[in-house]
């Protein structure tokens, strides 16, 4: 994981600090064990401690995005975050010993006895609580991995289209965004989902980008698997951010090269018409409409790789519909430039993986950085759709927001 010296070193410097805080109130804990098993305790504290941050120098030396990296920062994350969270009880309980001992000086309240016993301190009652408040991250994010990781639900949207032809009138499209094959840890369960998706039987599939997380030989493993992914009238496909080894370290250009041919050289295996900056025409009977592919496109820090210009030069049809990886790109150039795209369905940002989805209502961290991040967007006769993802990339699970396939049937009548 690359930093940069300084920003590790202020990294470092802040997981000790919060090591050396835990300690001191795990030391509140333990002052009513016994000696010789409170000490016991504290060392095998002081490992952990040791461990974890043993752990953060390993992961600046370590590729990004594969299984192991993705389980040790998630082991490191829940660490922290548990501690962190504890941490504001403790330092709640240090203003209120601070704002006792400016108004009491340096003299010292002695603790009441009870009939039943010894009061617990309010110092040890928080740090109780602080214990008990930082299992909750552990055990969500646990859950999340156990249970969230493959639970692929399907959606289904109705997506009207004034001008859809009679001919694509009922027809149902699939689409599958993120698939992050070097992220997954359990094949038969990935088989469950691609087989969920077959048993739909959908007249045209979509795949919007991130099929590996670095390097193509990612998708050896599970080639067989998504080359199941069939419909009559096609499966195509477009690239995402992390489909061109942008965030490995290569050997060469040349390597990184040959990394994107062989990227080309597998969806044209797989059966998947790629689409780079280019468009295709989708026909049933008389009737069609255009496709539009670009490479990965968005408004944010990533590599823009797309072309919508060409892309979209001589499209026809009275529908158009748009694969692109990155939602952003709706607001930045779809929207303001080619007001005849009347559908674009896009992923890349999963939902963060994280939040919550009651009914209608829906909250997740994405959103604070993606105005569209997950579902259906509406503006005017111009749809967006943006899938929350198959895969999983960095924390190895999921936390409410679920691994997606999306199914879509068009109508040329009001819903």
């Amino acid at each position: 994981m690359k930093f940069s010296v300084f920003s590790f070193i202020l990294i470092i410097l802040f997981l000790a600090w919060i090591e050396i805080y835990a300690y001191q109130a795990t030391k509140t804990l333990l002052k009513n064990v016994k000696a010789s098993r409170a000490k016991w305790l504290k060392r095998v504290y002081l490992l952990q401690a040791v461990v974890m941050m043993a752990l953060v120098v390993y992961l600046r030396l370590s590729q990004t995005g594969t299984i192991s990296f993705s389980f040790l920062i998630s082991i490191i994350f829940m660490s922290y975050t548990a501690k962190l969270i504890g941490l504001v009880f403790v330092f709640i309980d240090d203003i209120r010993r601070a704002i006792a001992l400016f108004f009491a000086g340096k003299k010292r309240r002695k603790e009441k006895k009870i009939a039943a016993g010894k009061k617990i301190s309010r110092s040890e009652f928080l740090a109780k609580t602080a214990v008990a408040a930082a299992t909750l991250p552990i055990v969500t994010m646990s859950f999340g991995i156990v249970s969230g990781a493959y639970d692929y639900r399907i959606r289904r949207r109705k997506l009207y289209l004034p001008n859809l032809p009679s001919g694509f009138n009922g027809i149902k499209m699939a689409q599958l965004s993120d698939i992050h094959s070097g992220s997954f840890f359990d094949k038969k369960a990935v088989e469950g989902g691609v087989n969920l998706l077959m048993a739909e039987k959908p007249d045209v599939v979509f795949f919007t980008g991130d099929l590996v997380n670095n390097q193509t030989k990612e998708l050896n493993e599970y080639f067989d698997i998504f080359s199941k992914v069939k419909a009559d009238l096609g499966v195509y496909s477009t690239l995402g951010n992390h489909d061109y080894g942008d965030y490995m370290q290569w050997t060469s250009a040349q390597a990184k090269q040959k990394n994107l041919q062989d990227m080309i050289l597998a969806h044209e295996k797989m059966g998947w018409n790629l689409m780079m900056n280019e468009n295709k025409s989708l026909k049933v009977g008389g009737d069609q409409i255009s496709l539009i592919g670009v490479e990965n496109w968005g408004a944010g820090r990533f590599a823009k790789y797309g072309d919508l210009d060409l892309a979209h030069k001589n499209s026809e049809g009275d529908v158009k519909i748009l694969l692109s990886h990155d939602p952003s790109h709706w607001d930045a150039q779809v929207r303001p430039k080619y007001n005849d795209i009347d559908l674009m369905f896009a992923g890349h940002t999963h939902g963060m993986q994280l939040g919550v989805e009651v009914g209608n209502f829906r909250w997740s961290p994405s959103q604070w950085m993606y105005p569209q991040w997950a579902d259906l967007y509406t503006q005017g006769n111009h749809h967006l759709y943006v899938n929350r993802g198959f895969g999983f990339l960095g924390f190895p699970g999921r936390i409410g927001i679920l691994p997606e396939i999306t199914i879509f049937e068009l109508t040329n009548r009001p819903v």
